[in-house]
C-alpha cells in the first residue's frame, strides 16, 4: 500500500530542495530519516518533516509497520513565486523572486528493502601500466682516445 504526504508552499526554491530528495529515494524510511537528520541544509529539515508526516500517516491511518516502509518517491515541484522589487539606482527597481515549492513524499511497503551497504561494490580495474621494479641503466659508449688521435693526423 502507498502512503503520501505533501508539504505545500515551502519557502525554498525547488532547485535547492531536489538535491536532498534525490539522496533519499529508494531508501528505507528509517535510514532516510537518519540521513536527513545529519544533512546541514535547510531543505533537509523540510523534507524530514514531510517524511515524518508520511510515516505517521502510514502508522495511524493504514496500520502499516514502520520497519517495512521504503521511500518510493520524493519529488519537489515548483510552487508560486512571490514577486517583490528592490530599489536600484536612478529611481529604477529590480525584481526579486521569492520562490516556493511543493514537497511530496510517497512511502510503500510493497518494495523489498535493500540497504545500500549490502550491495556488492564494484572494484575499479586499474588502467595504469605497472612499472617494472628496476630499469637497467643506460651505458654510454666511449670510443678509445687513440682512434680520435689518428683521424686528426
Amino acid at each position: 500500500m502507498q502512503v503520501k504526504s505533501i508539504h505545500r508552499f515551502a519557502k525554498i526554491s525547488a532547485f535547492k530542495a531536489r538535491e536532498v530528495t534525490r539522496a533519499i529515494q529508494g531508501m528505507p524510511a528509517s535510514d532516510a530519516l537518519d540521513l536527513l537528520r545529519f544533512t546541514p541544509k535547510k531543505a533537509a529539515g523540510l523534507v524530514s518533516k514531510t517524511l515524518r508526516s508520511a510515516i505517521a500517516n502510514a502508522e495511524n491511518n493504514n496500520n502499516l509497520n514502520v520497519a517495512n516502509l521504503v521511500v518510493k518517491e520524493a519529488v519537489v515541484g515548483e510552487g508560486p513565486t512571490l514577486k517583490r522589487s528592490q530599489p536600484k539606482a536612478r529611481g529604477s527597481a529590480g525584481p526579486i523572486r521569492k520562490r516556493t515549492s511543493h514537497i511530496r513524499v510517497i512511502l510503500t511497503d510493497e518494495i523489498e528493502i535493500t540497504r545500500r551497504e549490502d550491495k556488492p561494490k564494484k572494484t575499479k580495474t586499474s588502467s595504469r601500466k605497472v612499472k617494472s621494479a628496476a630499469k637497467p641503466a643506460k651505458v654510454a659508449k666511449t670510443e678509445p682516445a687513440d682512434s680520435t688521435a689518428e683521424t686528426k693526423e
